[in-house]
């Protein structure tokens, strides 16, 4: 886990190794321990490192590392399986004198070229400098849970971790008006259609699971092509204890790969299923090994008082695996204190004050020197964990003729006081899917043009535009939903917050639900198994009954980190932000007049309509 940084020109410069400076500058709080730089003999390629040291802490280890005389690295990330292709490539030929797995990524380049991307199982973004081709090669993994960012224009081609160290030597700054309409609207922090548009003109993001290719003495642009893709349509022949047997095989090992490390190691405990999970299969893994146990702590964020605070869940599993927990209890005053800050380190607006809990959690581990924290993100994905699946699920049951099944399961989510929408338009659209899909965009559409608060000088600013960013798939099964939110639109901005929030304090965060084998076989499962007998996800609920308190597995409510918003934006501090935000924003002619003097309406972090936060996130980006 670090920062990696990179120019790349088709003619020398002699000042762009002091631009590279500037850039690994700013991306320091993501590598405290170490940094680097590296260019040719050419003066054409440039690379810069910040290290947060995980494994292999000695200097040997250290980035932009050299392979053969041939290549040059800079890594961002952990490949969790790099002893099994270490061995591998041994018994090939190749040679090693480092512990680390970035040796391991040169080695397997040069041994698989771009298909050695298939090999991984881990979160990275890498960038590999072929001398002898003269080539430059790019990749970025699965599900996007490292960032890639790049500037590229006639001369030359420059990435970083995070968009500020592009700022940092130059790069124009400049808002993109329409994601910033779609965010302010719709609460979209992505375009779904377009992965590599970012809020800012002219900077992009390299979509998860592609890699990019760049030669510079081609005087050709970059080119990008992608090297995975979830199969949403493959079924497999299982019965439903086989199949809960296979998914905890794969999440061992997922986990188990996952505490290969040379540092303290944490966990991210929300007191819900999927983190205590985690600490769960970690708690037996260690009691099974005949190796010594590694020291496991625990973060929280807690809200006394709260109606969801999530103390006594934290407690119970906290108590029942005997791992010692740390709590944050942060507050309006606090988000007020650090508000601009954590703005600075996402970069990108975000759509609550849900990551300022994630925020501190990680701040917490920092306190503790704990540099490698595992957390549930992806569980709910994958396994079909947020409420707003239960009516895709029920359509899905009911398209297939089966009336009474789906009245049974109705009754079910019911008796388990599930939120879930049930009328005729589900009836509807359950035979009617490509309708229902229009139906919705429709929708997207009319909220946008007909924002009560927007000026109309910015909406004519974007005519012709109004439709850019809006789609929603066609849902004919619940893996049709789900496979949109995690490779279009909902797990990859989820991850971002994961990432800037770690990074800020130079964390590593860990997910062991999105191992891509793992990720597969669900895929691969009937909706049956993921939604059931009114439960959301039924199949780990399964793998871990009576191996964590009932209270955990059986718990019907889903909260996790979920701050007092509601309270916090009617603090008076608060207010007096909000209001300047959207004086901000009334000047720059995104808002109207009115606007400014419209009463707060302060809502709950997942509300709908949380217009004046996003009022308070888009003031500092633009």
């Amino acid at each position: 886990m670090c920062a990696i940084a990179g120019i790349l020109l088709h003619n020398p410069n002699n000042n762009a190794p002091a631009h590279l400076k500037k850039m690994t500058d700013t991306l320091a709080h993501r590598g405290p321990d170490g940094e680097g730089i590296w260019s040719n003999a050419d003066n054409t390629v440039h690379f810069g490192h910040r290290r947060l040291a995980i494994i292999d802490l000695s200097k040997n280890a250290a980035q932009p590392l050299s392979y053969l005389n041939r290549y040059q690295i800079v890594h961002n990330g952990e490949i969790y399986n790099y002893l099994e292709i270490r061995s591998f490539l041994q018994n090939k030929g190749y040679h090693f004198t480092t512990q680390s797995d970035t040796e391991v990524i040169l080695a397997a380049y040069d041994y698989w070229k771009e298909k050695c991307l298939q090999q991984f199982d881990g979160m990275f973004a890498l960038a590999i400098w072929d001398e002898k081709e003269e080539k430059l090669f790019a990749a970025r993994d699965r599900f996007g849970e490292k960032p890639f960012y790049y500037y590229e224009d006639a001369g030359n081609f420059i990435f970083a971790s995070e968009m500020k160290a592009l700022w940092a030597i130059g790069v124009d700054k400049k808002i993109n008006n329409k994601l910033l309409l779609n965010y302010i609207t719709l609460g979209h922090v992505q375009n779904c259609i377009d992965k590599e548009q970012t809020f800012f003109d002219d900077i992009y993001s390299l979509p998860p699971a592609h890699y990019l290719t760049y030669a510079p003495k081609g005087n050709e642009l970059s080119k990008i092509a992608k090297y995975w893709s979830l199969n949403k349509e493959m079924r497999i022949e299982i019965n439903a204890a086989d199949a809960i047997e296979k998914f905890t095989e794969l999440f061992d090992l997922s986990v188990k790969r996952r505490l290969r490390s040379d540092v303290a190691l944490g966990i991210d405990l929300s007191g819900g299923l999927d983190s205590s999970a985690i600490a769960c299969t970690i708690s037996r893994l260690q009691n099974s090994s005949r190796e010594t146990p590694k020291m496991i702590q625990t973060f929280s964020a807690t809200f006394p008082g709260f109606e969801n605070d999530e103390s006594k869940y934290i407690h119970s599993v906290s108590s029942a695996l005997s791992f010692p927990n740390h709590q944050t209890q942060p507050t309006a005053p606090l988000l007020v204190k650090d508000f601009e800050k954590l703005c600075y380190h996402q970069e990108e607006p975000f759509s609550s004050s849900g990551i300022f809990a994630q925020y501190k959690v990680f701040e917490l581990a920092k306190q503790h020197e704990v540099k490698v924290l595992f957390d549930g993100q992806g569980a709910d994905e994958i396994l079909a964990g947020y409420p707003r699946y239960i009516h895709w699920f029920l359509q899905e049951v009911l398209s297939r003729h089966k009336l009474g099944a789906t009245q049974l399961e109705r009754k079910a989510f019911r008796k388990n006081n599930q939120p879930f929408r049930w009328d005729i338009k589900n009836m509807a659209a359950a035979f009617l899917p490509s309708h229902a899909a229009m139906h919705l965009e429709k929708l997207e559409y009319r909220k946008t043009i007909s924002h009560p608060d927007i000026s109309e000088d910015f909406l004519t600013l974007l005519k012709h535009q109004e439709w850019v960013g809006i789609h929603k798939p066609i849902v004919t099964k619940l893996n049709d939903i789900i496979h949109f939110n995690i490779t279009e639109m909902g797990l990859e901005e989820l991850l971002r917050f994961a990432d800037r929030n770690s990074m800020a304090h130079g964390r590593e965060v860990r997910l062991p639900f999105l191992n891509h084998e793992l990720v597969e076989f669900v895929f691969s499962l009937p909706s049956q198994l993921k939604m059931h007998e009114g439960w959301t996800k039924f199949m780990l609920r399964k793998a871990m009954d009576k191996k964590l308190p009932d209270e955990i597995v059986w718990r019907k409510e889903k909260i996790g980190f979920e701050p007092p918003q509601k309270k916090w934006l009617e603090d008076p501090v608060m207010q007096d932000y909000i209001h300047e935000a959207k004086k901000k924003l009334a000047n720059a002619g995104i808002l109207s007049k009115n606007a400014v003097t419209k009463k707060i309406e302060p809502l709950a972090a997942h509300a709908d309509k949380n217009y004046d936060w996003r009022y308070l996130c888009s003031a500092q980006v633009i």
